[in-house]
């Protein structure tokens, strides 16, 4: 047996390979030895294996080279179940639930039952459906919300609104305006136990509940700056005084609003969108969010941060101090924070029904 220089290093090599397994090393070490003249008596006795394994290995390498020193493809055991058997128990596991005893949810051993009633199987155990279930990768206990709009006009909405935020008018300004209605005034009966290295804070289940307050808000698109009213109610009435305070705020120039599908955000019978707009020359544009996408509207951005940043952790003993919080925190943002919204969705295209681009 003659070795080229390439495949003498390689064996080399995996001898020396101090994490190489043992089983490489002793398959190049027979090889070498191989390479050396040597008998197999002398070269079984030299690494501690039997003879026939010396010849087994010799005549694997002459055949094939290095690629004959892998262990070949086993076919191991019989699967006990066959493949249609397994689709079988994942297409229960899938199929909606009908009971008659007041299940919503379909367990593991539900799946097991339905697969020996449907004769799927003779014979099956707990933990032979979950491992089934595991390897196609379905979890029938396990929801993931979803919210389709049903707008027919959702892609003309979209890329309004998108065009809006990306090329607004010249001398316009555009307000997201929304309402946070429900905020709790909860307050903690006992403190919360800080944070400490390794274990996160910890807080008393027990509260007291001061009533709820109502949050009209106003987010400049362009410039990130917050025009905000906190009181009890949401009422059209309500609304309809803050817009007072926005079209004091922006005197002048045309004003774009966009805000979601709301009744009080339509004239109503009083028409009072339509004679507000009087009142102010003309200068409101009202856009409206497709329905079930209030993603589109970039004020529930700052709700966003306006719940993790103040609310979450907070506690509140009356409704006041909620509302003194909440204005405080917005007068914090227009201070020191305000800014635009990296807004990057570019829309969808009308009839060609590929993406543009992606939210950030």
């Amino acid at each position: 047996m003659e070795l080229t220089p390439e495949v003498q290093a390689e064996l080399q090599r995996r001898v020396r390979a101090p994490t190489a397994p043992q089983r490489d090393v002793q398959r190049a070490r027979i090889i070498l030895e191989c390479a050396e003249g040597r008998s197999a008596a002398v070269i079984a006795k030299s690494v501690g294996v039997h003879s026939r394994k010396v010849e087994r290995w010799r005549s694997r390498f002459l055949n094939s080279g290095l690629a004959g020193l892998e262990d070949r493809q086993r076919s191991g055991r019989k699967p006990k179940f066959s493949a249609a058997a397994r689709c079988e128990i994942i297409a229960i596991a899938c199929d909606p639930i009908t009971t008659s005893d007041g299940k919503t949810t379909r367990t593991i051993e539900d799946v097991m039952r339905q697969a020996l009633q449907r004769g799927v199987v003779e014979e099956i155990g707990w933990t032979s459906v979950q491992r089934i279930l595991a390897g196609g990768e379905v979890r029938p206990h396990k929801v993931e919300g979803w919210l389709h709009s049903p707008d027919p006009l959702f892609r003309e909405k979209v890329k309004e609104l998108v065009e809006l935020y990306l090329h607004p008018p010249a001398g316009s300004v555009v307000l997201c305006i929304d309402e946070k209605p429900g905020m709790q005034a909860l307050e903690r009966r006992y403190p919360d136990s800080p944070t400490r290295p390794g274990k996160p804070r910890r807080r008393e289940f027990e509260y007291k509940r001061h009533g709820t307050q109502t949050l009209l808000c106003a987010f400049e698109v362009h410039k990130g700056r917050v025009l905000a009213e906190c009181g009890d109610t949401r009422k059209a009435e309500d609304l309809v005084r803050f817009m007072e305070q926005v079209a004091v705020q922006y005197p002048e120039g045309q004003i774009h609003i966009v805000w979601d599908n709301l009744n009080i955000h339509f004239d109503g019978a009083d028409n009072r969108w339509t004679s507000f707009n009087g009142r102010h020359g003309g200068r409101f544009v009202f856009h409206y969010t497709p329905k079930h996408a209030s993603w589109m509207n970039q004020v529930e951005c700052f709700f966003s941060i306006l719940e993790r940043q103040s609310l979450r952790q907070a506690s509140f003993s009356s409704k006041e101090q909620l509302r003194e919080q909440v204005l405080a925190f917005i007068a914090f943002w227009n201070r020191e924070k305000a800014r635009p919204f990296n807004w990057t969705f570019t829309g969808y295209p009308l009839r060609t029904g590929h993406e543009l681009g992606r939210a950030a």
